[in-house]
């Protein structure tokens, strides 16, 4: 997976002598693959988002939902072309939903993408790569919807398709008087613990009686007592979420005259969910109801044995499609990874593919393309597959029984119902889509892969003969057009990237412009004259590349012999000679950019040339005592690099240095970093250096064997399960005194919250004229009162679990029609500064800031309202100042914030400015820094504590001054931004001539973040998110950064100190690739150094750790492809603008360390803060298990949670 981590990379070594020619050719961006077999598109993940596609890929399915979204036209949406009207109310969302269902239909590509639709939510780039419950987008998607389809025809969308009714009723046992409460839902949630299968669940949820009697009696409002009762409970015109394909939904559903097969619905949508609570991946089974699809997979007659141990002669072994096959038949849809199948292939038979079959098949990938009948090459060449519609003849008996075929379920009518023919149902994982069958669907109802999420579809619904198979069924025109116009110009897309992709780029060495020397070949005269770069079509043949070089090559005479060659340390080395003109440029696993040498194949410059990788030259360094003019011996050891070919003895050395034969010793590196040394036994002196396991770089040391002196350096309780409860704790919060400050009820799940205020109130002996003044409140488990319980809940319907706390404080609680809110002053709210308010649920939201405020004693009107989301922190504003709370969907219990400042207009940012100086305050800097922080009610200045420990002298903590705040329009650029800024108060203190002499940074944590690099691009296109906080660097030139410009502080370390010169900014350019290799030769040239001498590593300043950057990790393979190089974008270096870079010049600095003293202390430092905050959580735990132990409620972490929002604009 990592590759070999300490094999060299050695073409940043071998670049300054050999060159890759004179221009880089930079591959063009393919456009997206076309659909695959089934012809159904998937949904590209943007990296959380699984959790959209699979419910996005459900409603598209669902033809009711799709086709009531196509019927409304521009006249009611909008169009796009107008979204940036000022006037125009365009609907954005439904639009966006159009066209990705429109795209998913009609446009010829493997993926659709949602990027478009998530930009329409007001999705960060943060938002989307977090995953979120399906539940619960599905419930605020729907919520979404109903707002931008307010005043349309499709104002009805949602209720009409998914809106159901739950009736509650209890009925009183001694005067029959019903007591009936409806409630609306949009889906189910089915509790399915201590229960054999989900039809129970339902009828014990929504069907069978319960009965109030005992100890939970209820309080009937006609009799004026507490009675024995009934209650049950139904729902009426609904889907229903549970696990049969087919369900009656009658004896759930109110009785009445309606047609008994108007309550049968069929499943066809399971959204799957792989993982735990906090995390996981989400995938979907959906029902093809229109047959859009290409319902095809493979049907096995007899499952074979194709354990390799059945394979009874060694014919059956040597024939490497027997094996092959026999290895691709045990994998899931009979794909693998090529290098897996080689792995598996030596697992199975003991044998590598080289050592078995290479001589006489050559290399595996050569054999799969050879043999394409049978196998299937992805188009890079990583995967391969069994043909689905091979015939396979020289198979052994024990599998010819083990035909497989093609079976396409077909309707039999079109028109007709789906429960009569084949039910078409795909698996569609973000960008893949695979057939399956319905019986696959009942694997999916346990374990940790299961059903989540189920829809239900009328089994009555008839769908017209048009729309079978017909995928432009019911499209509007325009959407038609535009998917047509697409699809041509996908087509011509691919076409030019076919051509592309077909042309290689060889790299021809010229013979008579090399010599033999040192053990390799190198150049006589200079690059540019013994290479050519040659553009050449791998389709064609060898044999038509050399009648091309022979005829660029006019002064050629004699025999032409075409070889591969590899630069290695030594030099140019040949490998391969390539044969068989009648052979394509694929065929013979020819690579772009492959190096060619042009020679007659014996000789070069009149050496005879060895060729192959035996015989492949090492670069090895030798240590030796340093030999005066007199022949003796010094102290002094000597380290000179020398070449010898791997095939040749370890005891040659000694005579092709022409010293006496003595000890041997090599080296290698342990895990701690220290170098041991071992001595080379006389019996292996015969031996090859590849065989001792010598590599390139690696060191030998010569001791003569007459002296002794050496010259190597002296060197669980388990917690007991807690007791169901059957009782609730009440405290007396009321301010009046009591006997008790707090009792036990005795309650049950189905006990009515007013029974349980009257007991306390007796059992506290207060006044029964609190019965009228009074409410029970829940307290969470830090001690927060959250919002008052109605009376008439019973604890399951106000989500209450036995052994809850409550408090039975003064007030009433709020009435059906009233909100009970919560409200602070500013974003950081501390626990137990949140003010209580009761207000009805039309007041507006201007109103209710008005309301606030009075209470809070704030003056003026630069106030704004925000609520709090999941993560308590400040949401989205409440731009709608006259829209009401009801219509905002703020509910009892919700958190307002107070915060000071208007809101900008719509379509205007208000971006908070921080000035940022990374390299070290100026005197100026320093006093105006102390004016600031003398004025500690501005909060000017914050440092960022992750910057702590910071190499060298760069400051230990990275200050911002804060210089004010800038109002502007999204549609305004990043330069318009910088000069607006330019224009604060503070701004003149600091010296920038213009904004091209200033670098933005958003702000992050309280640090520098993310780099704002093209200043002419608009701002709304940075997504900058919810706090708009952006920081100025300043710069001494302009800089104009491109897109693959990576910017990157670089220190060069003080040799023998711990320490580094201030940091200097360095620009590399990554189009050539993000490789370990490009770093080090840019910082190279940037320090002037050599590249092979230049040692770097990444700073991670939150842990003051340096991780040193390695190239030496790609090995040089005989007749191997190009590896993909290692990206120092993934882990473990996370290379991202603005990281630190230290660097060590190896001639003078060949310590292996790259800390320093401030790092040891800082370490030391989280040390004891860990140890510090491990016991201050033991003795939380504790004093939370004392807390709850009488309560039996065990506290229990939880992680935070990230809230889900859809913003949506005013329609009304």
């Amino acid at each position: 997976m990592f590759g070999d981590l300490f094999e060299e990379d050695y073409s940043s070594v071998s670049n300054n002598q050999y060159g890759k020619g004179k221009k880089l050719k930079t591959k063009a961006l393919e456009p997206p693959a076309p659909r695959e077999f089934t012809n159904l598109c998937g949904i590209r993940n943007q990296g959380g988002t699984c959790y959209l596609n699979s419910l996005l890929q459900t409603l598209h399915f669902t033809p009711e939902f799709r086709e009531a979204l196509f019927s409304l036209g521009p006249e009611e949406l909008g169009s796009f072309e107008d979204k940036d009207k000022p006037d125009a109310k365009v609907r954005i969302i439904p639009l966006q939903l159009q066209r990705l269902f429109a795209q998913l239909l009609l446009l010829d590509q493997e993926a659709a993408s949602t990027t478009d639709l998530t930009d329409s939510f007001g999705w960060t780039s943060n938002e989307e790569m977090r995953q979120h419950d399906v539940q619960e987008l599905n419930r605020i998607l729907f919520s979404a919807l109903e707002t931008s389809l307010v005043g349309t025809s499709g104002h009805d969308l949602i209720s009409r398709l998914y809106h159901g009714t739950i009736v509650n009723q209890i009925v009183c046992k001694e005067c029959n008087n019903v007591s009936e409460k409806q409630e609306d839902f949009l889906d189910l949630t089915v509790a399915v613990k201590n229960v054999s299968g989900l039809e129970d669940a339902l009828w014990n949820m929504y069907v069978e009686e319960e009965f109030f009697d005992y100890d939970n009696l209820y309080h009937c409002g006609t009799c004026d007592r507490l009675v024995k009762a009934a209650k049950c409970e139904r729902y009426k015109e609904t889907s229903c979420y549970t696990f049969p394909l087919r369900i009656n939904l009658k004896p759930f559903c109110e009785q009445s005259e309606v047609d008994d097969l108007e309550y049968i619905y069929d499943l066809f949508s399971v959204i799957i969910h792989k993982g735990g609570c906090y995390g996981g991946h989400y995938h979907v089974y959906i029902k093809d109801v229109d047959h859009l699809g290409n319902w095809q997979f493979q049907e096995e007659k007899s499952k074979p044995d194709v354990n390799l141990k059945n394979l009874q002669n060694e014919e059956e072994i040597d024939d490497p499609l027997v094996i092959l096959r026999a290895i691709l038949l045990q994998e899931e849809n009979n794909l693998i990874p090529v290098d897996q199948l080689g792995q598996k292939l030596l697992k199975k038979i003991g044998l590598s593919w080289n050592k078995k079959y290479r001589k006489q098949h050559g290399p595996l990938r050569k054999f799969l393309q050879l043999h394409s009948q049978i196998f299937l090459l992805s188009s890079d060449e990583s995967t391969v597959s069994l043909l689905k519609n091979h015939s396979f003849q020289a198979e052994p008996d024990f599998q010819r029984n083990d035909q497989k075929i093609f079976k396409t379920c077909t309707s039999e009518a079109p028109g007709l119902n789906d429960s009569t023919c084949c039910p078409h149902w795909f698996d569609i994982n973000d960008s893949k889509v695979q057939p399956i069958k319905e019986e696959d669907i009942k694997q999916q109802f346990q374990g940790k892969e299961s059903a989540y999420m189920l829809f239900y579809r009328k089994s009555q619904l008839q769908r017209p003969p048009e729309a079978r198979a017909n995928p432009r069924y019911m499209v509007p025109c325009h959407l038609l057009n535009e998917m047509d116009a697409a699809n041509i110009e996908l087509q011509t897309k691919r076409a030019e990237c076919d051509s592309a992709n077909n042309d290689f780029e060889l790299h021809l060495h010229l013979g008579p412009q090399y010599h033999f020397f040192n053990g390799a070949l190198h150049p006589v005269v200079s690059q540019t004259e013994s290479m050519w770069d040659l553009i050449f079509d791998k389709r064609k043949t060898l044999g038509d590349l050399r009648q091309s070089i022979f005829q660029l090559l006019e002064f050629w005479e004699g025999d032409m012999v075409l070889s591969v060659a590899k630069l290695v340390p030594a030099g140019l080395h040949l490998y391969q000679t390539l044969d068989g003109d009648e052979l394509t440029l694929c065929e013979t696993e020819i690579a772009d950019g492959e190096d060619i040498f042009v020679w007659n194949g014996v000789e070069v410059g009149g050496i005879q040339i060895q060729t192959g990788i035996d015989c492949e030259p090492l670069v090895l360094n030798v240590l030796h005592l340093e030999t005066s003019r007199q022949g003796e011996n010094c102290q002094q050891i000597v380290e000179a690099p020398h070449v010898f070919p791997s095939n040749a003895e370890v005891g040659t050395l000694f005579t092709a240095l022409a010293m006496p034969v003595g000890v041997l010793l090599t080296s290698s590196a342990e895990s701690a970093g220290e170098e041991r040394w071992a001595a080379v036994p006389k019996e292996d002196m015969k031996k090859t250096f590849r065989e001792l396991g010598l590599r390139n770089g690696s060191s030998i040391l010569i001791q003569d064997s007459k002296n002794d002196n050496s010259l190597l350096p002296k060197q669980g309780k388990q917690s007991p399960s807690v007791n169901e409860m059957d009782w609730l704790q009440v405290k007396n919060l009321c301010q009046l005194e009591s006997e008790e400050k707090q009792v036990k009820i005795s309650a049950t799940v189905n006990t009515v919250v007013l029974d349980i205020r009257i007991k306390a109130i007796k059992e506290f002996k207060l006044m029964k004229e609190l019965a009228e003044n009074s409410c029970l409140r829940p307290i969470d488990r830090n001690g927060k009162l959250l919002c008052p319980v109605p009376d008439s809940y019973t604890l399951k319907e106000a989500e209450l679990k036995m052994g809850s706390s409550l408090g039975l404080c003064l007030g009433k609680a709020p009435t059906s029609s009233q909100l009970f809110l919560f409200f602070a002053m500013g974003s950081n709210v501390q626990p137990g500064t949140e003010m209580e308010i009761i207000v009805e649920e039309t007041t507006s939201v201007r109103d209710c800031l008005k309301i606030m405020l009075e209470k809070s004693g704030l003056p003026g009107d630069t106030w704004h309202l925000r609520k709090m989301d999941w993560c308590f922190e400040a949401g989205e504003p409440l731009y709608e100042e006259d829209a009401t709370l009801k219509e905002l969907m703020i509910c009892s219990g919700d958190t307002l914030l107070v915060i000071e400042g208007k809101l900008p207009p719509p379509g205007f940012l208000k971006v908070h400015i921080w000035w940022y100086q990374p390299r070290g305050p100026s005197e100026h800097w320093k006093s105006h820094q102390d004016r600031t922080n003398c004025m500690p009610s501005q909060d000017r200045v914050w440092r960022a504590a992750s910057t702590q420990g910071a190499p060298g002298n760069v400051p230990v903590e990275v200050s911002l001054l804060y210089l004010g705040d800038v109002e502007i329009s999204e549609d305004a650029s990043l330069v318009d931004l910088k000069s607006q800024a330019m224009t604060l108060p503070l701004f003149p203190e600091f010296a920038a001539p213009s904004p091209a002499f200033l670098r933005a940074w958003m702000v992050e944590n309280r640090r520098p973040g993310r780099l704002l690099r093209s200043d002419r691009q608009p701002l709304k296109e940075y997504k900058l998110g919810r706090r708009n906080e952006i920081c100025l660097e300043p710069l001494r030139k302009e800089e104009n950064l491109g897109p693959q410009d990576m910017l990157l502080r670089t220190q060069m370390r003080i040799p023998g100190t711990r320490a580094y010169v201030p940091a200097m900014d360095l620009v590399w350019d990554t189009a050539r690739g993000w490789t370990a290799g490009s770093l080090r030769q840019r910082v190279a040239d940037f320090y002037s150094l050599p590249v092979e001498k230049t040692e770097i590593a990444k700073y991670f300043p939150e842990k003051f750790e340096w991780l040193p950057i390695s190239s030496w990790n790609q090995q040089i393979t005989k007749r191997k492809k190009k590896k993909k190089q290692d990206n120092l974008q993934g882990a473990p270096y996370y290379l991202k603008d603005g990281d630190t870079i230290g660097i060590k010049n190896l001639l003078v600095d060949d310590d292996d360390d790259f800390s320093t003293i401030r790092d040891d202390a800082g370490k030391e430092k989280q040390k004891q803060l860990a140890l510090g905050k491990k016991k201050s959580q033991e003795a939380l735990r504790a004093h939370s298990s004392d807390m709850f132990t009488s309560a039996g409620m065990p506290a229990r972490p939880r992680g935070p949670e990230a809230s889900l929002s859809i913003h949506v604009g005013s329609f009304r």
